[in-house]
C-alpha cells in the first residue's frame, strides 16, 4: 500500500490515511455563524476520501476575526451549526478537526477578493485590531494595533479556553491552535511584531510566554485522549532564518511538554517583504528537522500538491500527515485521484459506494 494511504493514529484518533484538508478560510459567515456553504464545503472534502478535515480559522472572539465574514466560536449559539458540520465530516468517515484563531493586528480586513486590505478606521464594518505592541504589519495592512494590556492578554487566553470547550461540545476530535501566519500568537513570538519590555516580550522566554500559557490553558480543558495540535510558523525568511528556526524548535519542544501532540509546520508571515522560496514541498525538509529535533509528529501544507510528492514525503519520513489545500479546492475527491495515481489496490474504496460503484464500473477505458 502507498505510504500516503496508511492509517495514522494519534491519541485515541485514527485517520484512515495521511491526507488532510488544512484550514482554508471561506469568508462566507455572518456574525461568526456557519451556513449551507460551509456544510456543503466540508462534507464534500470528507466524502472525497481525506482522512482529516480541519474547519477553517475559527475566531475565539469578534475582534479575533480576520474579516467580518469569518467563522466564530465565541458564543454558545455558534455550537449548533459547527456541530452539524462535524457530524457531516464524521458521517463520511473522516476525522473532524477545527482551528481556533485570533487574527491580532491582521484583523478587521476586507475579504481577499474585496481588497485584502484593512477596513478603513471610519468604516463601521471594522474594529480596532490588537497586538503585543503598537506595531503595524505594513503594506496592505497598515493599521496600528492597540498594544495589549495584561488584562487583555488574560482575556484572550480565556477566549481560547472557552472556544476549545465549545469545539468539544460541537463534536470535534482534533483541535488545532493557530500560532502561525502573523496572527496574534505568532506575533507575540516575533521580534518584528513584539517590542514589549514586560514578561511577554524581550527575550525568548518572554516572547514564548503567551503561546505556552495559552496552550497550557487549553490543555486543561481539552480531553487528554484527543489530539491537541498547533500550526506554527517556524521560519520568517527574513535573513535570520537559522536563529528563528532554532528558537522555534526549542519552543516546539516546550509545546510538547505542555501537552501538544502534533505540529503543522508553516511560515511566520510577520513581515510583508519576506523572501519565501516558494516551490514544491519547500517546507518538507524543515518539517523533518522539527520532527527529528523536537520528537513530535508533523505536517505541512505548502506545495505538496501531487500524489507522488505527497507519498514521497510520508515514505521518506519527512511528514506524518500531508496537508493538501488548494488541490482539494480544485478536486474535492483528490484522495481518490491520488489512489489512482499511486496504484492503490481498489482506489474506488476511497469513495462512498454511491460514487465508487459507478466510477469503478464505468472506468474511462470502458467508455462507449
Amino acid at each position: 500500500m502507498p505510504a500516503l494511504f496508511e492509517p495514522f493514529t494519534l491519541k485515541d484518533v485514527t485517520l484512515r490515511n495521511r491526507i488532510a484538508v488544512p484550514p482554508m478560510c471561506q469568508y462566507q459567515a455572518e456574525d461568526g455563524f456557519v451556513n449551507q456553504w460551509h456544510q456543503a464545503n466540508y462534507a464534500g472534502f470528507a466524502r472525497g476520501g481525506a482522512g482529516l478535515v480541519i474547519v477553517e480559522a475559527t475566531a475565539v472572539s469578534p475582534e479575533g476575526r480576520i474579516t467580518p465574514n469569518c467563522v466564530g466560536l465565541w458564543k454558545d449559539e455558534h455550537i449548533e451549526g459547527l456541530s452539524d458540520i462535524a457530524q457531516r465530516i464524521k458521517d463520511q468517515g473522516a476525522v473532524a478537526g477545527i482551528q481556533l484563531a485570533h487574527a491580532g493586528r491582521k484583523a478587521s480586513a476586507h475579504r481577499p477578493w474585496d481588497g485584502d486590505d484593512h477596513i478603513a478606521e471610519n468604516d463601521p464594518a471594522g474594529w480596532q485590531p490588537i497586538g503585543p505592541s503598537a506595531v503595524p504589519f505594513g503594506a496592505h495592512l497598515p493599521r496600528t494595533p492597540t498594544a495589549m494590556a495584561l488584562a487583555d492578554i488574560e482575556r484572550v487566553k480565556q477566549d481560547f479556553v472557552a472556544a476549545a470547550q465549545r469545539a468539544r461540545k460541537a463534536g470535534y476530535e482534533w483541535l488545532e491552535l493557530h500560532f502561525a501566519h502573523g496572527y496574534l500568537a505568532q506575533s507575540f513570538f516575533s521580534r518584528h511584531a513584539n517590542q514589549r519590555s514586560d514578561q511577554y516580550g524581550g527575550d525568548f522566554e518572554g516572547r514564548s510566554r503567551f503561546l505556552l500559557e495559552t496552550l497550557a490553558a487549553v490543555r486543561e480543558v481539552w480531553p487528554d485522549n484527543l489530539p491537541l495540535t498547533v500550526r506554527f510558523g517556524v521560519i520568517e525568511y527574513d535573513g535570520d532564518d537559522e536563529q528563528t528556526l532554532s528558537e522555534s524548535i526549542e519552543l516546539i519542544k516546550r509545546f510538547k511538554q505542555q501537552g501538544a501532540d502534533f505540529v503543522s509546520v508553516s511560515v511566520g508571515f510577520n513581515i510583508p517583504d519576506a523572501s519565501i522560496p516558494w516551490g514544491p514541498a519547500f517546507l518538507a525538509p524543515i518539517a523533518e528537522r522539527v520532527k527529528k529535533e523536537a520528537q513530535i509528529p508533523v505536517a505541512t501544507a505548502w506545495g505538496v500538491d501531487t500524489p507522488e510528492l505527497a507519498n514521497q514525503t510520508v515514505e521518506n519520513g519527512q511528514l506524518d500527515v500531508v496537508m493538501v489545500g488548494r488541490m482539494h479546492l480544485t478536486n474535492p475527491h483528490w484522495a481518490y485521484y491520488a489512489a489512482q495515481k499511486l496504484g492503490k489496490e481498489e482506489p474506488s474504496s476511497v469513495l462512498p459506494a454511491s460514487y465508487a460503484h459507478w466510477l469503478q464500473r464505468y472506468a474511462p477505458s470502458d467508455a462507449r
